[in-house]
């Protein structure tokens, strides 16, 4: 370890280590502070985990179907312990192609915990309890968030838990209390009731996955009610405690006041940033709950250091991090960067159905002052969907009537998350509606209900 550097990033994380490689890239001396491990939660507790436990659940839900496809898979069964080693196989993986990234960069990889002692320097507290002192021109933080905590959710990390600790179960819960119907809960709660968890999912809001278009949320609800779990909105849990091994909680729900008994709860209720141990005084860093103030460019208060990532809030997403590194670290290099525009920043929920979106609701779009004209595609007009066996949901796009620019897109299907980088791609360079409804789609795809839905939208749908 250098005692100065050009650059120093505090977090490993799906920012941090873009930014450092982007920086090292860009010709600068940089180091990286990881207090955990490389790939922050992203890797290790996140995104990566959850994508492999839930494409364990949509095996086995595609094996309990084999039947439809003229198959026969006579006591199909599963070994919960060797699903939760796969995940963190890949997490391993994912983790050691972090660091070999860094090495191949030449960054300074420095296990320990970072706070600022004056604005451009840290100490650095090693996990072999020594400690060190480095200075660096420009400073990115890039610490993460962690999730909110509740006086009315004691999280104790075995029976009231966080996503965290859900992610390293070693037995399916038999009752489930989900609090929260945000990306988080809504994934999670799929992954162990296909797996055979009684779940209950309470939810705040009027819907679930409340940031998305009310048509999608509301067909997800269906779906997953369908599938067995229990889904109550514009409901609070009012107490949560434990005893023993059981968990109770007290609802308030629209019907009245209900009880609820199970082995488990689930507190999924939002995130906030990690800010606590940085000393951000020092620096003259500013902040607002929980999360660092920043400009367009992601400088702090402070000159010389920046902010990205889930530190600096919503949206608390790990591309939207990424981005937001490599603006910043172009920044830091005197290179000419634009703002990010964060109406084209795909949103994804990985159960099953999977939804994803980008841009405006038709809410949002409508109270925003458009004109707009909505189309819909069907998948059960698909001709793919119909031949794999994928027929559930739709493809919804919002445009404005005049202009044809496409305001938003809503996917709700088993691949929606692979699909709507068509339409934030479409977003971002200013397509309209018409330009995608003239670009040649290959047949038969998934792919095709986004030029459907346009073909809607502009009164001229052929396959509905």
């Amino acid at each position: 370890m250098q005692s100065n550097y050009d650059v120093a990033v505090i977090g490993a994380g799906p920012g941090g280590y873009v930014a450092a490689i982007r920086a090292a890239q860009l010709g600068l001396r940089t180091a990286v502070i990881e207090k955990e491990a490389p790939g922050g939660v992203c890797l290790n507790w996140g995104c990566i985990p959850t994508k492999a436990l839930l494409k364990s659940a949509e095996v086995f839900q595609t094996i309990q179907e084999a039947a439809t496809f003229g198959l026969s898979v006579d006591q199909a069964s599963f070994d919960f312990n060797a699903i939760v080693e796969r995940s963190r196989k890949v997490v391993l993986r994912m983790t050691k192609g972090v660091q070999f990234l860094l090495r191949k960069n030449n960054i300074d990889y420095i296990n320990g915990k970072a706070q600022f002692i004056s604005p451009l320097a840290l100490r650095i507290d090693g996990a072999d309890a020594q400690s060190a002192t480095l200075s660096a021109r420009s400073i990115i933080i890039a610490s993460g968030a962690r999730p909110r905590m509740l006086p009315a959710l004691p999280v104790d990390g075995e029976r009231i838990v966080t996503y965290r600790e859900a992610l390293a179960l070693r037995e399916v819960p038999r009752r489930l209390l989900v609090i929260g119907a945000g990306a988080i809960g809504i994934e999670l709660a799929y992954f162990f009731r296909t797996f055979g968890a009684d779940v209950t999912v309470v939810e705040m809001l009027d819907a679930v996955l409340p940031l998305e278009d009310k048509e999608l949320s509301a067909l997800l609800e269906k779906s997953l009610s369908k599938a067995g779990m229990v889904i109550k909105t514009s409901s609070q849990v009012e107490r949560l405690s434990r005893l023993g091994n059981t968990v109770q909680a007290l609802l308030k729900t629209p019907d009245g006041i209900a009880e609820w008994t199970g082995d488990y709860a689930l507190a999924a209720v939002g995130m906030q940033g990690n800010v606590e141990e940085l000393n951000l005084e020092a620096a003259g860093v500013a902040a607002s709950r929980s999360f660092i103030t920043v400009d367009d460019y992601y400088r702090t208060s402070a000159p010389g250091v920046y902010a990205i990532g889930d530190v600096i809030g919503p949206p608390l997403l790990a591309h939207v991090a990424s981005h937001e590194g490599l603006t910043a670290a172009a920044h830091i290099a005197g290179q000419e960067v634009h703002p990010l525009d964060y109406s084209t920043v795909p949103a994804c929920t990985y159960c099953r159905p999977q939804v994803a979106s980008v841009g405006l609701t038709e809410a949002q779009a409508e109270k925003a002052g458009y004109q707009v004209r909505v189309g819909r595609f069907p998948f059960a007009a698909s001709g793919k969907a119909v031949a794999i066996g994928e027929i559930e949901g739709l493809t919804k796009v919002v445009i404005d009537e005049t202009t044809e620019e496409i305001l938003g897109v809503h996917i709700i299907h088993p691949e929606a998350t692979e699909l709507i980088a068509e339409a934030a791609l479409a977003r971002s360079h200013e397509a309209t509606a018409s330009s995608v409804l003239h670009t040649i789609h290959a047949h038969p795809t998934l792919s095709e209900g986004i030029m459907e839905a346009m073909a809607g939208a502009l009164g001229r749908a052929i396959h509905t």
